[in-house]
C-alpha cells in the first residue's frame, strides 16, 4: 500500500510555505532570507483583488473563497503544498490499496472546531457524504465514484467502485473539506472550521479579517491577525503599501518593481502558478462556430507581446499548464501568424468581422488592449465589454451569453472542464471526454498523465479556445514579513507560517 505519514507532511508543509524565489530563476534575494523575530501580536495587511460574494464554501463558486478559506479556516483529511504535493492534514496518515479501490485515513486526535467542539469521525463521514450526495455543492461530482464512506474508531475508509486517479487530489479541495455535522451557522456570513485562523470580521466591499485560533491542533499561527484588503486597482494598492498600510501585495504588477522596491522596505517576489489566461470562445453559434475563425483568432494573437507587457509569466498554447500532469508544449498547433489568420478569415468568408469580448473589470486593460490591436491587424473589430464580477458570473458563466471572454483560471488540475459540455466553454468532444474518463480510471499516474496529454492536444487542435499566457504569482512583500507562499497564490494562500517582525 502507498502510505503517507504526518512526519513527511510536516517537513513538506514547512518548506513549501516559505517564499520560493528560487523557482523563478532569479538571483535576487527575497525578504524571506532574513532571520526575523516573530511578533505574536502582529497584524498583517494583505492586498487581494477579488472579494467573494459570500463565504459559503459549499455552494458559492469562485477562487476568491478557496484562496483565503481553504487551509486557513477549513481543512480536509489531506492538503496540498505549493509544489502540488498531497500531504496529510486532519488525517495523520493515509493508505491507498494497490488496486486503487480503498483509501484509508487515520483521523488525528485532539482536533477542535473553532466553536470548541471536538472533530469526530462522524463529522468526517457526514461531510464527505453530504458533498457526494448534494449536487448543489461545489465539486460534488468529484466524489461521485465513492461508493462507501465509513468510520471505525479513528479510521476513515473510502471505497470506490472503480479506480479514480483524481480522488486524492480532489480531497485537497472543496470536495474534501470537513465541516461540523449538522452545524447551524449561516455559511454565507460565518465560518466554523479547524484551521489556524478564525473569521473575525467582514466589512463587505473593503476587507475580511482573520484572527489566530489558539486552540489549533498544529503549531499556532505566529501572527495575531490578518486583514485582507480588497483593492482591485494596482496603483491604489501600491500607494497603500508605501503608506505603511499593507504588508503583502498579491496580484501585483511586475512592471512596478522599481517603484515598490525603491525605499528598500519591499521586495518583488515571483513564483510559478497554474494560472491560465484563457480566451474562451463560444462556439455554439455565429462566426465562432467555424473552426477556421477560431484558429484565425489564435494565430492573430502575439502571446510573447502579452507576456512582455505583463512583465511576468510565460506563454501557453494548450489547456494544461506546466505545473499540472499532462502538460505538453503545443506551440506548433496555432503559432502566431497574422498572414495565416487573414487567409483563414477569407476562406471562412468572415472578413470585417466584429466580436465582443466580455470580461471582469478587475482584470485591467493590458491584455484586452493587445487583443484589440492584434485582431484589428487581421480585420477583426473587437469591442470590449468590462463588467462587474457578479454580472460576468450571470451572463457568461451561468447563461453562456457571450462571444469571447477572457478569464484568468487559477485552478490546478482542472482539465475536467474541457470534458464537460455543460461548462461555459461550450466545448463538446466525445473523444476528449473518453480520454479524460480513462485518465481518471488509470491507477498508474504516468498513464493518467499521458491520457490527459492526448486529450489536451485534441482540445487545442479543435481550437476550442486560446491560452494567452501561464501567469506568474507576483507579490510585493515587506522586508519584515516572511512565510508568505509564492506559488499559486491566486488559488491558495496558506498563511500558517506567516511571520511579522517587531518594529
Amino acid at each position: 500500500m502507498l502510505r503517507r505519514t504526518a512526519l513527511a507532511a510536516a517537513a513538506m508543509l514547512a518548506a513549501g510555505a516559505l517564499l520560493l524565489t528560487a523557482c523563478t530563476g532569479s538571483a535576487e534575494p527575497g525578504p524571506s532570507e532574513t532571520e526575523l523575530t516573530a511578533d505574536p501580536d502582529a497584524s498583517v495587511g494583505i492586498r487581494l483583488v477579488l472579494e467573494p460574494g459570500n463565504l459559503d464554501i459549499r455552494e458559492t463558486a469562485g477562487a476568491a473563497l478557496d484562496q483565503i478559506l481553504i487551509d486557513n479556516v477549513y481543512q480536509g483529511l489531506v492538503a496540498r503544498t505549493p509544489d502540488q504535493e498531497v500531504v496529510p492534514a486532519l488525517a495523520s496518515d493515509y493508505e491507498i490499496s494497490p488496486d486503487g479501490l480503498t483509501y484509508t485515513f487515520t483521523l488525528r486526535e485532539g482536533v477542535t472546531f473553532h466553536d470548541g467542539q471536538d472533530l469526530t469521525p462522524e463529522d468526517v463521514v457526514w461531510s464527505l457524504t453530504q458533498v457526494r450526495d448534494n449536487a448543489a455543492y461545489r465539486d460534488s461530482a468529484r466524489l461521485a465514484g465513492v461508493t462507501g464512506i465509513t468510520a471505525e474508531g479513528q479510521t476513515i475508509t473510502l471505497t470506490l467502485g472503480a479506480p479514480d486517479s483524481t480522488l486524492l487530489w480532489n480531497l485537497t479541495g472543496r470536495a474534501g473539506l470537513i465541516l461540523k455535522k449538522d452545524d447551524t451557522i449561516d455559511r454565507k456570513t460565518a465560518t466554523n472550521g479547524t484551521g489556524p485562523f478564525t473569521l473575525a470580521g467582514w466589512k463587505q466591499g473593503a476587507s475580511i479579517t482573520f484572527a489566530r485560533y489558539d486552540g489549533y491542533w498544529g503549531e499556532p499561527a505566529q501572527v495575531a491577525e490578518v486583514v485582507f484588503s480588497y483593492i482591485p486597482e494596482t496603483q491604489a494598492a501600491l500607494n497603500g503599501a508605501l503608506a505603511g498600510e499593507l504588508d503583502v501585495l498579491t496580484g501585483f504588477d511586475a512592471n512596478l518593481k522599481d517603484q515598490i522596491e525603491a525605499g528598500g522596505d519591499f521586495a518583488l517576489v515571483l513564483g510559478k502558478s497554474t494560472d491560465k489566461g484563457t480566451l474562451a470562445m463560444n462556439s455554439k453559434s455565429g462566426p465562432l462556430s467555424d473552426e477556421r475563425v477560431r484558429q484565425a483568432i489564435r494565430q492573430a494573437i502575439d502571446k510573447d507581446a502579452i507576456v512582455e507587457a505583463l512583465g511576468a509569466g510565460q506563454t501557453q498554447y494548450g489547456p494544461i499548464p506546466e505545473l499540472d500532469p499532462g502538460y505538453e508544449d503545443l506551440s506548433e498547433v496555432a503559432p502566431f501568424d497574422p498572414d495565416a489568420a487573414r487567409a483563414l478569415l477569407k476562406e471562412a468568408d468572415a472578413e470585417d468581422l466584429t466580436l465582443t469580448l466580455t470580461l471582469y473589470n478587475g482584470y485591467g486593460t493590458t491584455v484586452s488592449q493587445i487583443l484589440v490591436s492584434n485582431l484589428d491587424d487581421v480585420g477583426i473589430t473587437l469591442k470590449v465589454n468590462q463588467v462587474e464580477f457578479p454580472t460576468w458570473i450571470n451572463d457568461v458563466y451561468i447563461n453562456q451569453d457571450y462571444e469571447l471572454s477572457f478569464v484568468l483560471h487559477t485552478e490546478s488540475r482542472d482539465f475536467e472542464n474541457w470534458a464537460n459540455p455543460e461548462y461555459y466553454f461550450t466545448y463538446d468532444n466525445a473523444e476528449v471526454q473518453k480520454l479524460y474518463a480513462e485518465s481518471v480510471a488509470a491507477v498508474d499516474p504516468d498513464e493518467a498523465a499521458d491520457l490527459l496529454a492526448q486529450a489536451a492536444r485534441i482540445v487545442s487542435e479543435d481550437m476550442a479556445a486560446d491560452w494567452l499566457y501561464n501567469g506568474a504569482s507576483v507579490l510585493a512583500v515587506a522586508s519584515n514579513v516572511t512565510g508568505v507562499p509564492s506559488v499559486n497564490v491566486n488559488e491558495r494562500l496558506n498563511l500558517a507560517q506567516l511571520v511579522k517582525s517587531t518594529e
